[in-house]
């Protein structure tokens, strides 16, 4: 170690938002820094707001352009938002992925079913176990969570002992996976923490989080209670869900029948580690048909609003496979993301036009977050006592409110940090040193886009307002042949004294082009401003909106 080594923690997602979760660890000279990059998360985007966009990734440019000294990958847990960016992203760093079992297979499951998905390079990592990477020693510690094998990480430098906890709960009595071990974490804390990077999603909840065993417990019985066909909704990655849900199917005589490719993917890889113990085998989408109504449980993707996934289809009755008929019943076993509500709550709505029963946590305790509310919370900052703690994975209320709490605490120094906040951990006083760039790219279909590209907002504007397309031919003597071609979308029909929309374009373009001086004829970019103008003037008048106005013009 010199003495221009400093310790340096750099999110480049998660912190101001849920999900996209990746923050990388640097140590050494400012130039000539080694990295870790923890975690490499999606988020889902909102079709209100990101109208076309099915998910969203961080931007990992910063450190892509120093890929030659990123050591490694790690995966804390299997959740998409801390895996779902690794296959698109991981071409431009080709650093090694160091993940559990089950984080592995899944991670390979997922690439068997994305075409053209690079071969990731993989190390399987066991919970307990040290490995260094250059300046950084790592122990995968484990904690309670909504899924197989998730671990906090111990971080073990030249300047001191970081503690990422990634996602984490306290469960006395979990369904599947570890318990948060007091003793590890108190360990930790008689070894000594510098810095506390910690989970901040429940902290506005006051209390201690139900047990998963509950959530179990409640299933049971809506499911044995339930006359007819039964539907659960929940994350496909909540493998002790999908098990509590398969165990109480099987007491009520009823088979599953698993619907939607995630799902279907989790299942698997959960059967073949052996965390689906004792069960019968899933059904396919095609055996629904063939079964009785009080003899069926559905598991089913789209807890929340996406809407390709087999719930969306379903309330919508477009599902090839798939029907729910008055009186059968659904289950969200799962709570809704913020940014999600409009989606999740349309389909809520169908689906009780449709004279289904639908229950949420709203009703019953059928969920049950895999985060820490205070009291957990507290518990943690007891265990471990940091010198310094960064409030992570949360928007910004969320990580405001950590803040405040760990000050609470008795910290003695808290960092309030977000995207693209560089961190100066150690040595001295912790503090923030530089804002590097940091952001979002959008999946658009097949492709990858940044935010910023016009694409999202050309939408929202089409959304809006509609576009009134117009194609004009001219003679090279500034003669205009023929009548203009003109279409509209997204316009209503009449105005608000009955006067057809189609006629008041049809006017605004006759006029103008009639009034247009010979010499302005021969020129295509006067005409299609003035042609423009005159069309989103004249449907201002009388609609109040300028939809976007799209004119060519031919030159014949």
């Amino acid at each position: 170690m010199t003495a221009q080594d400093e310790l340096v923690f750099l999110p480049l997602g998660g912190l101001g938002e849920i999900g996209m979760n990746a923050a990388l660890y640097g140590f050494g000279p400012e130039r000539r820094r080694k990295w870790i990059l923890v975690d490499c998360g999606m988020g889902f985007a909102s079709e209100e707001h990101t109208p076309g966009i099915d998910v969203m990734y961080p931007d990992l440019s910063y450190i892509v352009e120093r890929r030659k000294d990123l050591l490694g990958i790690l995966i804390t847990h299997a959740h998409e938002d801390h895996i779902g960016a690794l296959v698109e992203t991981w071409p431009k760093l080709r650093a090694p992925v160091y993940a559990t079992p089950f984080a592995a297979s899944l991670i390979a499951a997922r690439k068997l079913s994305e075409p053209g998905a690079p071969r990731i390079e993989m190390r399987e990592v066991l919970p307990g176990r040290r490995f260094s990477l250059g300046p950084f020693d790592i122990e995968y510690v484990p904690v309670s969570h909504s899924i197989p094998e998730s671990n906090a990480l111990a971080i073990r430098t030249p300047h001191g002992l970081v503690v990422h906890t990634g996602d984490w709960k306290l469960d006395p009595a979990p369904t599947l996976g570890s318990n948060t071990s007091e003793a590890q974490f108190r360990a930790l804390g008689e070894e000594g923490v510098l810095a506390l990077v910690c989970d901040s999603t429940n902290v506005v909840r006051d209390g201690e989080s139900p047990s998963e065993s509950e959530v179990s417990a409640t299933l049971a019985r809506i499911i044995r209670e339930s006359p007819h066909r039964v539907a659960v909704t929940t994350f496909a990655s909540n493998v002790a869900r999908m098990r509590a849900v398969a165990e109480a199917a099987q007491a009520a005589g009823r088979d599953v029948v698993v619907v939607g490719r995630a799902m279907d993917r989790v299942a698997g890889v959960a059967a073949e580690i052996g965390y689906l113990p004792g069960l019968p085998e899933f059904k396919s989408p095609q055996a629904y048909g063939y079964l009785a109504r009080d003899k069926v449980v559905a598991l089913l993707t789209g807890s929340q609003g996406e809407p390709r996934a087999a719930l969306a289809r379903i309330a919508a009755d477009q599902h090839p496979d798939i029907s729910l008929t008055a009186g059968d019943r659904v289950i969200f076993s799962s709570r809704t993301i913020p940014g999600n509500e409009s989606e999740v709550n349309a389909i809520i709505n169908a689906l009780i036009r449709k004279g289904i029963d639908v229950v949420t946590d709203r009703h019953d305790l059928v969920h049950v977050s895999g985060h820490p509310r205070r009291d957990e919370m507290r518990r943690m900052y007891e265990w471990t006592r940091p010198r310094i703690a960064i409030p992570a994975h949360g928007e910004d209320l969320h990580l405001a409110e950590h803040a405040a709490f760990a000050h609470a605490q008795g910290v003695e120094t808290v960092v309030k940090a977000r995207n693209g906040t560089l961190v100066r951990v150690a040595p001295g006083r912790a503090e923030i040193l530089d804002h590097v760039p940091a952001g979002r790219l959008y999946r658009d279909g097949d492709i990858v886009v940044p935010a910023l590209d016009r694409a999202v907002p050309e939408r929202r504007k089409l959304a809006f307002a509609g576009i009134v397309s117009i194609a004009i031919a001219v003679d090279k003597r500034g003669e205009f042949v023929g009548d203009p071609a003109i279409d509209q979308m997204g316009l209503p029909e009449k105005s608000r004294s009955g006067e057809p929309l189609a006629d008041i374009v049809d006017d605004a373009v006759v006029a103008v082009l009639r009034n247009l001086p010979r010499g302005v004829r021969r020129d295509p970019d006067a005409i299609e401003d003035a042609v423009a103008k005159a069309v989103r003037g004249a449907l201002r008048n009388v609609w109040g909106k300028k939809p976007a106005c799209h004119v060519m013009v031919l030159e014949v």
